[in-house]
């Protein structure tokens, strides 16, 4: 039988919408907003820009209730993590059918984990004259996961929801019991806020929770640049972010499952739909009984807060490109979606360049659209949004390229 034009066993097909909000995702970090939060910053108050500002932001610290909730910023990295668990039952069913052993497949897992700590820290690293090993970005932290995520996703789907919960209940116990957080003391100009102490306790509050006293022996260990010895994140961020982060990629492991059976599209739908309502109520619950709802440190009512949100956003692409006939528009999407790690180190070591060049080879176009008195005119406003947009335009192309050139980078 055949659905839309595909065929109806998602067993034996490439899903548009997993390559579309792939690519959604790569398209919002490589693009850095876009330029919309300098532009959101130069606009101030007027109309929208409040609005359009808070969703480009991440959250001070414990997300608040504006506008739609949670800043679509904060939802890049849970969507990011989520989509590698929807992914992972998909790759290991391919694999398979090109005849590789559990084994082969097993070491493939573990060595896409290395690999993905590995490019973390050169990120981390920078421009640095010595590597600088810290494992709070996103590949890092999938890296850092991966290979568990693979060995749970050899159980049935109750058992690794209740492993999920596990992870859960060991993190928020992990953080409640305190071994030494709460004793640290901020370094000068630290932006820990006594409110935030006051509002989340100092288990749960920016620098002061177990989690940095873990990170202050783990990172020590290593050799640090200059021979610095690390003492904070300036985010407060954490290595051991990763381990309620593999609830998230659960989460989407039992997403992609879900997409992989033979149950009909409505089913799977509202399945989506229900699981992000449970994920909803369970994450507030959380934050009322004193697990409050904190993105940077990756707390378990995060996971759940967040989660609702991405399940939504999976079943409206699931429901847009796969269900509905709309797939030709995800064409844009799709492009980047099967180069994710392209666009990404992209985005992450040419953006700045390419900005830059835009803006000294490029700036005569600019001042071409802009009035001829912009100084005087909130049209200079927009000028972060043109830069950022060229930028991304060009990294967009040379996606484009490789795309009809079937050239595809994978680990």
């Amino acid at each position: 039988m055949m659905q839309n034009g595909r065929s109806s066993d998602p067993r034996s097909q490439r899903l548009t919408s997993l390559d579309a909000l792939r690519g959604l995702i790569m398209v919002v970090l490589a693009g850095g907003t876009f330029g919309l939060h300098q532009a959101a910053e130069g606009f101030g108050d007027r109309g929208l820009w409040p609005a359009v500002e808070w969703h480009t932001s991440h959250a001070e610290w414990i997300t608040n209730w504006q506008y739609v909730f949670v800043p679509f910023w904060d939802l890049i990295q849970p969507l990011f993590m989520f989509m590698v668990g929807v992914s992972l039952p998909f790759s290991v069913a391919a694999r398979r059918r090109r005849g590789d052993s559990d084994r082969t497949i097993a070491w493939h897992a573990a060595r896409r984990s290395l690999v993905l700590v590995m490019l973390g820290v050169f990120l981390a690293s920078g421009r640095g004259s010595q590597t600088r090993f810290e494992f709070t970005n996103v590949l890092a932290q999938i890296g850092l996961g991966y290979l568990a995520l693979h060995w749970v996703s050899k159980f049935a789907p109750r058992i690794q929801t209740c492993m999920a919960v596990g992870i859960l209940a060991a993190s928020w116990l992990f953080f409640a019991v305190d071994i030494g957080g709460s004793d640290l003391q901020p370094p000068a100009g630290s932006r820990l806020a006594s409110e935030q102490v006051a509002e989340a306790g100092a288990s749960w509050a920016k620098n002061t929770n177990s989690a940095t006293v873990m990170d202050r022996w783990l990172l020590n260990v290593f050799p640090r640049p200059d021979g610095e010895k690390y003492e904070f994140n300036g985010g407060g961020y954490h290595t051991l972010n990763f381990f309620p982060a593999l609830a998230t990629m659960i989460l989407g492991l039992l997403a992609g499952q879900l997409l992989r059976s033979g149950r009909k599209d409505q089913d799977k739908l509202l399945l989506l739909l229900g699981a992000g309502a449970v994920c909803l109520v369970l994450g507030l619950v959380m934050s009322a009984a004193g697990c409050p709802i904190v993105k940077r440190i990756w707390t378990p009512s995060w996971v759940l807060f967040s989660g609702a949100w991405v399940f939504w956003i999976l079943a409206a692409f699931y429901a847009l490109f796969d269900v509905l006939p709309f797939r030709r528009y995800a064409f844009p999407l799709v492009i980047v979606g099967m180069n994710p790690l392209v666009m990404y180190m992209m985005g992450q070591l040419l953006r700045s360049w390419l900005v830059g060049r835009v803006t000294t080879h490029g700036g005569w176009i600019i001042k071409g659209i802009l009035p001829a008195d912009v100084t005087l005119s909130s049209a200079m406003n927009w000028v972060p949004v043109l830069q950022y947009s060229a930028a991304f335009a060009i990294m967009w192309l040379i996606c484009y390229g490789m795309y009809r050139r079937r050239l595809f980078v994978r680990i």
